[in-house]
């Protein structure tokens, strides 16, 4: 019984350490998508060398188009390709044009920097030789020459891509742009506060909502004097009704935490009434207590112990428990994006005898297992949650199982094999701050570019009208939106200058404003 518990938990460590945690059958997964790839491979090298000039006359290229258009929101280049005479080849009589060949291929256009100069002209009254000169522009960061949208790609890169800052001033020096690690810093430290307006509407939308998901996930923090780095959490919340029809816009809040104590999951959702779907984790059994919110348990987590059992052992049980619990999804995928009502309906008539047939497979089934074993355990897992795993089929707008907030996760996941761990707690918060406008846009599909632009060139505004813009959010919209999201700065009158001029003495020098600005600099740095 105990190396057959221990080699359970080994291949259980293995398969999480160096394959994918997946609900399918890893193997046969695998060995399909590489056949398929090969084929596509294979199709695409034939197509590409029966195209080729010298191996077929270009005249004789199918006039079939491809099928798959192209996005609209694109801008069009439109290239206009005329014959090389403007007389038939065949009679040499004039030609007239009746109709047009359109295709359509799909370029990219490399990023490139530029150079904005703003030039405000001087000018003089002749009377009273009083200077007028129209106000500088506003910039995102003052005294910075970082524009809105430099400093929404250096955000998205950071965040979104998971591009550390160290690569990024690569990035720009193979531009012949240099650009410091500890600029960047500087310049991602200081945006912080200009989204503070988006995230706080974020996380109003989020907890406004009736159910969320909820999950977390480890973060490494870096643990200054001692040569190595401590766990701190990443608490996710999202907000998601398309599988119900729900029309209101999805969107994700991220919490950062040092640890993973009870009481950081109580404070995020103290304001929350409702459902929250999450796993078992012992922290959120003290918010289930009042009443104020009820649970609801994930069958993913549930399957998830019978398929490492299955996976380490190929255990008939485990098999039988799997298909079981596979009916309850082939059910769920069918009515995934109805009304509630009908999917209500479709799981009082359709799942619930299924549920009750596994109920008493699992407590048959149970007596005939050793208590230690590892299969009654997955099974004791599903019945001591039965009322929150059974929840969802009294209500049409619950979910079967957590994967919204795991999938909300596995962006966070990827960035941790870029940036390895964060430098401080400070760091681990803006970095739950900023990563909570990407998620948004990757709820919406709005682009994150145009979001971040309009985000860090808008001035501050109250979380209630940040949230009104996120509803009327949509990824025309967010292509389209204006600077500042159609906001108008403040009028500000022309400045009107005297001739005359302070005393050098009352000014500080250059020397000591520079200096004041690279130690701005390198204590962002420091935070990041």
């Amino acid at each position: 019984m105990i190396d057959a518990h221990l080699k359970l938990l080994l291949d259980k460590l293995q398969r999480m350490l160096f394959g994918v945690r997946s609900e399918k059958l890893v193997r046969q997964v695998a060995q399909l998508e590489l056949q398929l790839e090969e084929l596509e491979t294979t199709r695409g090298e034939e197509e590409v060398s029966l195209s080729l000039p010298f191996l077929k006359p270009a005249e004789e290229e199918p006039k079939q188009p491809c099928s798959r258009k192209l996005p609209e929101h694109l801008p069009r280049e439109v290239e206009t390709h005329r014959p090389g005479t403007s007389c038939c080849p065949g009679c040499g009589g004039t030609l007239r044009e009746f109709g047009e060949d359109v295709s359509e291929v799909l370029e990219y256009v490399p990023e490139s920097f530029k150079v904005i100069r703003h030039v405000r002209p001087k000018f003089s009254c002749g009377r009273c030789e009083t200077v007028v000169e129209a106000p500088a522009p506003s910039r995102p960061i003052p005294r910075s020459y970082a524009g809105p949208g430099l400093l929404a790609h250096v955000l998205v890169a950071k965040y979104c891509d998971h591009t550390p800052l160290n690569r990024q001033s690569e990035i720009y020096a193979r531009e012949g742009v240099d650009l410091d690690r500890s600029t960047l810093a500087g310049w991602v430290g200081a945006s912080a506060a200009l989204l503070d307006p988006l995230v706080e509407a974020v996380r109003h939308h989020v907890f406004a909502a009736t159910r969320l998901h909820a999950d977390d996930t480890p973060v490494p923090v870096l643990a200054p004097g001692h040569g190595r780095t401590k766990t701190g959490r990443l608490w996710t919340y999202v907000r998601d009704g398309r599988p119900c029809a729900d029309l209101i816009p999805p969107a994700v809040w991220f919490a950062f935490s040092p640890d993973r104590r009870g009481e950081h999951p109580q404070t995020h959702l103290k304001s929350f009434q409702g459902v929250l779907q999450a796993d078992a984790y012992a922290g959120f059994h003290p918010i289930y207590e009042g009443g104020r919110i009820s649970e609801a348990a994930c069958w993913a987590h549930t399957r998830r112990k019978f398929h490492d059992i299955l996976a380490a052992t190929d255990s008939p049980t485990a098999a039988e428990a799997i298909r079981r619990i596979g009916e309850l999804y082939a059910v769920e995928k069918q009515v995934r994006g109805s009304p509630p009502e009908i999917r209500l309906a479709a799981r009082q008539t359709r799942v619930r005898p299924v549920m009750e047939d596994l109920r008493h497979w699992l407590d048959r089934t149970l007596q005939n297992l050793s208590a230690k074993s590892d299969m009654a355990g997955a099974i004791r897992y599903a019945l001591t949650r039965w009322a929150a795993l059974t929840r969802y089929l009294d209500d049409g707008t619950i979910e079967i199982d957590n994967n919204a907030a795991e999938r909300a996760l596995r962006v966070v996941a990827l960035g941790r094999k870029n940036y390895l761990f964060a430098g401080s707690n400070r760091g681990g918060e803006r970095a739950a701050a900023r990563g909570r406008p990407p998620s948004g846009c990757w709820c919406m599909s709005i682009q994150s570019w145009a979001q971040r632009t309009c985000s860090t060139t808008v001035w501050p505004m109250s979380p209630s009208r940040a949230v009104r813009m996120m509803r009327s959010s949509s990824p025309t919209t967010a292509r389209s939106c204006p600077p500042r999201w159609g906001m108008k700065s403040p009028a500000r009158a022309p400045i009107r200058r005297s001739t005359s001029r302070s005393s050098p003495s009352s000014r500080p020098s250059r020397r000591s404003r520079r200096s004041r600005n690279t130690a701005m600099d390198w204590d962002l740095a420091s935070n990041s």
